[in-house]
């Protein structure tokens, strides 16, 4: 690595560091969606630096990856909370229906008889499913469950996505 801080033109987050795992350097990492993107040879951008991807695999609690660079468990643990970044022309082309969760941000929101609830104000993911953050017009925020049964449409062209509420929900 040449230490040279790396600018991506339209950052996208791949993943976050939650953790170091062992003593080689080896690191816990989080995803947003599949996870696709972390395998050998792909070089996201770590603290402003790409480094190479040497190996990942999935575990029930998210990934172990090694990255070049990265050989021990000190410097591994100054990684924790660290995003992982690609930028978005990096990413692997995507199905006419598919999407990446990051980009509901900003996305209309509205329930299944088409009142406006607000609109998607952040995502964070839980061990079981994301969640999206909607904030209404009086800055309330609202916490949906990013599964089928409670966001049964999401219309990227369109700009929204439908919600079924739960009783949670508060208007």
């Amino acid at each position: 690595m040449d230490g040279s801080v790396e600018a991506l033109a339209d950052p996208v987050v791949i993943g976050t560091i939650a953790a170091p795992h062992g003593v080689r350097g080896t690191l816990k990492v989080q995803v947003l969606g599949s996870g696709r993107h972390l395998r050998k040879g792909v070089k996201p951008v770590v603290k402003g630096e790409r480094r190479r991807i040497l190996a990942a695999r999935e575990t029930p609690k998210g990934f172990l990856v090694d990255f070049e660079g990265i050989g021990d468990r000190e410097l591994a643990g100054c990684l924790r909370g660290t995003e992982l970044l690609l930028d978005r022309e990096e990413l692997d082309a995507l199905d006419a229906e598919e999407f990446y969760v990051g980009d509901l941000v900003g996305l209309e929101a509205y329930d299944a008889a088409g009142t406006r609830l607000g609109s998607v104000a952040n995502i964070f993911e839980t061990p079981a499913y994301e969640v999206l953050v909607v904030r209404d017009d009086e800055s309330a925020e609202h916490y949906v469950p990013f599964t089928l049964e409670h966001v049964p449409s999401v219309d990227m062209e369109e700009g929204r996505v439908v919600m079924n509420l739960s009783e949670g929900f508060s208007e």
